[in-house]
């Protein structure tokens, strides 16, 4: 392009070709001006999180968002970094799986097995420390959790960097919808003056967000229920909702969204296929992961293996904070458009 535009701008060929110099005129300065925007779109892209979005759900698969109307995970999925076939645990319980994507350790380590998915009051708290833990250790990061399921009390210590919300199976009234009305509420309250009791007094650096609905209907209704097509459709919607509090707040630019789930369609209440637990093909290992917004590469599939063990690494990543090499949790650095920048607290040392 270049050598053809000197050649435009050359005073012998103004003189004998004034009206294509009138075009090579046009041309270059829309070149100029194509390079400038892809310039500033990219510089858009690669701003830094400064908050990140993890949106867990149950139930949903690959297959399951584009067979369904769910304009909200499509867009997702077509514009951020995606994996369509990342791995739960095995078998893809809903305690342990939601143990392992909290600590980025697999079920051996974090000791959080099938039996944990009857709650007993007689239990401790997870002993493992999770990306709450690390967050907080690394960064100074707060989190908000929401969660829609009374077992995963005992997945999150009482800390003080944590806020945590309820809004479980025993209340009937329960569904995503008031788990964004919680979430709206939340946010109102703690960015204004006051904080209102809560611990944190701003918007928070992770919010968690639980969103059991589509296999709380498919074990009650089927998988091919319209129950179930109604719970992915209230689960799409209240993640759009999501988004817009936050555009709202002013800071949608400025946050990575995190898409993905602890289990897949077609598990059965035992996590194996039909409920049989002699049967070896295990369903429901297969779920999305899909990552969106601040810093993250548009339409862009993500080569590697993918576990949501990695789902913490990759957040702390995003966040400019140091991993840890308790866990195995890794972070997926190839969906980033540029290396987020390193922030410390000078805590990642202490007692080294």
């Amino acid at each position: 392009m270049y050598p053809f535009y000197s050649t435009c701008i050359s005073k012998t060929f103004m003189k004998k070709n004034p009206v294509h110099f009138r075009f090579c005129l046009l041309f270059g300065a829309s070149a100029l001006f194509l390079s400038v925007s892809l310039l500033w779109s990219s510089v858009a892209l690669a701003v830094q999180a400064q908050h990140v979005i993890l949106f867990v759900l149950e139930g949903v698969n690959s297959e399951t968002i584009e067979a369904n109307d769910l304009p909200v995970l499509k867009k997702l999925a077509k514009e951020g970094a995606t994996k369509l076939h990342a791995q739960s645990v095995s078998p893809p319980l809903t305690v342990p799986a939601m143990a392992t994507l909290l600590t980025g350790l697999p079920v051996a380590k974090h000791r959080i097995n099938h039996e944990w998915e009857t709650y007993d009051f007689s239990r401790s708290f997870l002993r493992s420390p999770t990306m709450f833990d690390y967050l907080d250790l690394s960064g100074g990061i707060d989190t908000a959790l929401f969660i829609m399921d009374e077992r995963f009390y005992q997945l999150s210590r009482p800390e003080i960097y944590v806020d945590l919300q309820t809004c479980g199976k025993a209340k009937p009234q329960c569904n995503p919808e008031t788990v964004v009305g919680y979430i709206e509420d939340y946010l109102r309250k703690v960015t204004s003056q006051g904080g209102y009791g809560f611990r944190l007094f701003t918007v928070p650096g992770l919010l968690v967000t639980h969103f059991p609905a589509p296999l709380d209907a498919a074990l009650k209704r089927g998988w091919e229920s319209n129950a179930y097509k109604k719970a992915l459709t209230s689960v799409d919607t209240a993640i759009g909702d999501v988004l817009e509090i936050y555009r709202g707040h002013q800071v949608l630019d400025k946050t990575m969204v995190i898409v993905t789930g602890l289990n897949g369609q077609g598990m059965a209440k035992s996590g194996h296929e039909n409920g049989s637990s002699g049967t070896k093909a295990l369903q429901g290992i297969s779920v999305p992961w899909i990552a969106w917004g601040a810093n993250i590469k548009p339409g862009y599939r993500i080569k590697s293996t993918v576990s949501i063990m990695d789902t913490g690494a990759t957040v702390m990543e995003a966040l400019g904070l140091e991993t840890h090499t308790e866990w195995q949790s890794k972070p997926l650095n190839e969906i980033f458009v540029a290396t987020p920048e390193r922030k410390t607290t000078g805590n990642e040392s202490f007692g080294r």
